[in-house]
């Protein structure tokens, strides 16, 4: 029993007119080896050099805990200073992660050592570049994008390995209802296919990002990540050129976010409870269905 992953088709350089072709319009992910290669950011960005600039900065961090059903979603583990954080994870394995960072903020220079594929395609929301740190332990949960951006993930400073799932199997992977996450009691990475049978025969895909390779990630989907050195990545959003695909970005921030976050505060744990059932009702129905959602 197990997952079905396949590899992700890697190129150096590809034509905007493959691209769209070949990955953008069927939403196929893609690693584009060479995308960075003019990026003053694949040499410049170290971590020391992130200390020198922003090292002052106290940033939130988060562990692989399983979410606390009392407080809202992505609650903080704790804080620390950006520079003694970025210390420990070159230092030692860690847990602790830094999510969505727009370090940009606070050094607008940055903007200047990168550059937007924007030959590639359009839409990109300039003002959104985000960035992601973790150590050597540290797992980012299954879940997808609740605004539904085409996503570039470029890795710096190490190895990342990374799980990907195209939308139609949410309810085969324990998809949470009125959520953009799955169930966070199995392990992705090996998960016991006898407590979550729903979980066989998904089909995936496999990847390992190295310093500098930039992942497409079509518009939802879902993804986990696990840094296998201490080591972080870039995120650049573009939203879907789809009037239909927006109207559903809106929905999701709307009711899966806003709706969400209220029923947590509202009721807690039951509510909590209620829905991992749920998720795991629809996954068991999925399943005998025999079809992916």
């Amino acid at each position: 029993m197990s997952f079905i992953l396949k590899p992700v088709d890697t190129v150096e350089q590809i034509s905007p007119a493959d691209f769209k072709k070949n990955y953008l319009n069927p939403r196929k992910p893609l690693i584009i080896k060479g995308l960075t290669k003019s990026w003053p950011a694949r040499e410049k960005w170290t971590t020391e050099y992130l200390k020198e600039i922003a090292g002052n900065l106290e940033v939130p961090l988060y562990d692989n805990a399983k979410a606390d059903p009392s407080r809202p979603i992505n609650s903080p583990t704790a804080k620390m200073q950006f520079g003694d954080y970025l210390d420990l994870i070159k230092r030692e394995p860690t847990e602790l992660r830094i999510f969505f960072f727009n370090l940009f903020k606070h050094v607008p220079s940055l903007i200047d050592d990168i550059v937007l594929p924007k030959d590639l395609m359009g839409g990109f929301i300039e003002s959104m570049p985000a960035m992601f740190f973790g150590g050597s332990n540290s797992v980012t949960f299954l879940h997808y994008d609740i605004d539904l951006p085409h996503l570039f993930h470029t890795h710096f400073g190490g190895r990342k390995h990374i799980i990907l799932f195209d939308n139609k199997w949410k309810e085969r992977l324990y998809c949470i209802p009125n959520a953009t996450y799955a169930l966070e009691d199995y392990d992705v990475a090996n998960p016991d296919f006898d407590k979550f049978p729903a979980l066989n025969g998904v089909e995936g895909y496999e990847v390992f990002l190295e310093h500098g390779d930039t992942l497409f990630m079509p518009t939802g989907m879902w993804h986990w990540m696990k840094y296998l050195d201490g080591s972080f990545s870039l995120s650049l959003r573009a939203w879907d050129a789809s009037p239909v695909r927006k109207a559903q970005s809106l929905y999701n921030l709307a009711v899966k976010g806003g709706l969400d976050s209220l029923m947590k505060m509202a009721f807690k744990a039951p509510y909590a409870h209620y829905r991992e059932k749920l998720a795991v009702k629809r996954a068991e129905s999925a399943l005998a269905r025999n079809s992916p959602s």
